[in-house]
């Protein structure tokens, strides 16, 4: 008999709020493999917020998730089959596997799978901090925002994959990091922890003018730079305290992932601040990868940059865990982990 291999496939678009109807978990067996391919039995699958946008049926920077085909996502897991001479069994390695157990690639395609080292550096870390959340969070701030010492430099979803990731390379640079996150046990964690100045629970306050109070009291210099994730009354609150020719990293807007609009009730402020208001992906951007790659890698191996990861078990727990993720439910990088 033929290995069994469990994917999870995109069955409906979502109309709103992501539901398990959406998704559908199927068995397919493995066929065998041809010159020049590798199949990799995958450890980790990567959730994270832009696999959303991606299932609407609609005009974005990337193609549309197909319905009925393995959901995209970030995988690191080990070569358990070769027919490329450039790997071998044993490798473990990095690629887009998507939301299914084993990955077959034709490895000839440069860029499909790299090999990682995790002598020093967990494999699990090459989908946060020493992969793409971590590179995204590298490029937001020193691109776009270029932090400089003594600067202030807020993050919302402080507690997350690449905003935790923001405020620490922000302090490694001798800038005043303050983060937003739900909740005092994820703002308890990312002072404590991370190592962040501050941290305000917005959930704590329902108004702008609370919130803007909140900011106006940890950032008593004003804001320089801003790295945003969330959209919404955060974006409102920051732009009420941001000092002129500050500097906004636009990542993600998670507050309207489901449809909803995300008004701005002052956007004149962008004029009279001179502000920069950049918004990006990373992936766009390969060129600065090895750089800021060394950059995190070495930070991670020698215990500087601190991550934590929310892991559910086996792949029929990755809907459920993905619906979590778009509500703030989880604590640090989303993982599901799959042997």
């Amino acid at each position: 008999m033929s290995p069994i291999n469990r994917q999870i496939v995109l069955a409906t678009r979502p109309k709103g709020e992501v539901t398990p109807d959406n998704f559908r978990l199927v068995e397919v067996a493995l066929a065998p493999l041809s010159e020049g391919q590798v199949r990799v039995r995958n450890h980790y699958l990567s959730l994270d917020p832009y696999m959303r946008g991606r299932m609407n049926d609609s005009k974005s920077y990337a193609a549309s998730q197909p319905l009925d085909e393995v959901m995209i996502g970030g995988t690191v897991g080990e070569v358990v089959e070769s027919k490329n001479a450039n790997f071998a069994v044993g490798d473990k390695v990095v690629g887009m596997g998507g939301w299914q157990e084993y990955q077959t690639v034709d490895a000839t395609q440069r860029g499909v799978l790299s090999k990682v080292d995790t002598t020093h550096i967990p494999l699990s870390a090459y989908l946060g901090s020493v992969g793409m959340p971590g590179v995204t969070a590298w490029y937001g701030l020193m691109k776009i925002i270029q932090v400089k010492a003594g600067e202030t430099v807020v993050v919302s979803a402080a507690s997350g994959a690449v905003g935790s990731v923001v405020g620490q390379l922000a302090k490694a640079r001798g800038a005043r990091a303050v983060g937003l996150a739900g909740g005092a046990d994820k703002c308890r964690y990312v002072v404590e922890e991370l190592g962040f100045d501050a941290c305000i629970d917005y959930k704590q306050h329902a108004d702008l003018k609370s919130l803007s109070g909140a900011l106006k009291a940890e950032c008593p210099n004003g804001i320089d730079g801003y790295f945003e994730n969330v959209g919404g009354m955060i974006l409102d609150a920051v732009l009420l305290r941001a000092n002129a020719f500050s500097r906004i990293a636009m990542c993600g807007m998670i507050s309207g992932y489901n449809g909803e609009p995300i008004p701005l009730q002052y956007p004149q402020l962008i004029l009279t601040n001179r502000m920069k208001v950049e918004g990006f992906i990373v992936s766009e951007h390969m060129e600065v990868w090895p750089e800021a790659l060394k950059e995190l890698g070495g930070m991670v191996a020698t215990g500087k940059l601190k991550f934590r990861e929310s892991v559910s078990e086996g792949i029929a727990s990755a809907p459920e865990a993905f619906m979590g993720l778009l509500k703030g439910k989880n604590f640090g990088k989303q993982l599901v982990k799959l042997i």
